[in-house]
């Protein structure tokens, strides 16, 4: 039989690309649920046949709502987030009533009901790597969060590691790089390059732009999200990356010479601050205990279909980018 699956925040970015590849890869039923921020869009899950996918407005925060939710599925997939670093710099509290209490809610909900969790969480849990360190994270990596942003997603693990020990909640944890490829919003380092190029702008750096990210495609991120809900262990924790380490300088500047601009037409902007210097994930334990193999370990070919998919999409992402653009100026970016 078909899986019912809960899908919380899979209007943004990562969760609607694990959408598509359930619809495209498994028999499962989905039901979307997202409060639609800026960060959600509809367009997204545009396209997605009616019996087997339905979306649900509303807040992970709404007891009530989440309760019904999680008691008529099977498997909860947990990407609900506030996510952009410099969103949390500028207002925190979002943050904190989405990640921290908004995971509370959705916690108590799958204990109640004895329902499988799997939750989405990110790299920048562990901080931050010396440039010249030749260490990566790993499972075993002590949590140093630096930012608003990454120390509730810190604190959200931590929920879902405390449940899972004292009330015996059948839950996974993935953590994993940055995401780049399709439906990713405009505010985001590199569908923002892409779309300045696309519109005449130029192009936006970070300082120096040497912050090292390790990149990996979001249909990666999704078949490995699949594969841990299928054969994962419970109560542990799997790094997902592909490594695909590059600084921000190079990234823009191949983003400029794969669209055909000089390499050197961009302008540095007053960096972030806090701004983490390299994130790098070692996900051996992932690869060898389950399997999993990324299939865009070309990160130049991924970046030329994801910039296709922009160029070839430019209704989903140009009601985006004035606000966005206009956000960045007033901040001096």
């Amino acid at each position: 039989m078909a899986r019912k699956m809960l899908v919380t925040g899979a209007a943004g970015f990562i969760g609607s690309n694990f959408v598509h590849y359930l619809v495209a890869h498994t028999d499962d039923v989905v039901t979307v649920l997202d409060k639609f921020t800026y960060a959600g869009n509809e367009a997204s899950l545009a396209g997605l046949p009616e019996d087997r996918v339905t979306v649900v407005c509303g807040d992970i925060c709404d007891a009530e709502l989440v309760d019904g939710l999680v008691r008529d599925h099977d498997i909860v997939v947990h990407y609900a987030a506030e996510s952009h670093n410099d969103n949390s710099l500028h207002d925190p509290r979002p943050f904190l009533d989405t990640n921290i209490v908004g995971t509370y809610t959705l916690l108590e909900a799958v204990r109640r009901h004895e329902k499988r969790l799997h939750h989405i969480s990110t790299d920048e849990v562990y901080g931050d790597l010396e440039l010249d360190d030749p260490n990566r994270f790993t499972e075993f990596t002590p949590y140093n969060p630096s930012s608003p942003y990454s120390s509730t997603k810190a604190g959200s693990d931590l929920l879902v590691r405390a449940w899972v020990r004292s009330f015996g909640l059948q839950a996974t944890i993935s953590n994993c790089s940055n995401n780049y490829g399709p439906r990713q919003h405009v505010e985001k380092f590199i569908p923002r390059q892409i779309t300045n190029i696309l519109v005449g702008e130029r192009p936006k750096l970070y300082g120096e732009g040497l912050n090292v990210r390790d990149w990996i495609h979001a249909d990666d991120h999704s078949s490995a999200v699949l594969r841990i809900i299928e054969a994962g262990r419970m109560g542990e924790t799997y790094l997902i990356g592909a490594d695909g380490e590059k600084n921000n300088k190079d990234v823009l500047e191949l983003i400029l010479t794969t669209m055909g601009q000089p390499a050197d037409a961009y302008d540095h902007v007053i960096d972030r601050p806090g701004h983490d210097l390299r994130y790098a994930i070692d996900s051996t334990k992932l690869r060898e205990e389950l399997g999993w193999q990324p299939s865009f370990s070309d990160f130049e070919r991924g970046l030329t279909a994801t910039i296709d998919w922009y160029r070839q999409n430019e209704a989903w992402w140009q009601p985006q980018k004035a606000a966005t653009e206009a956000k960045y100026r007033e901040q001096g970016q």
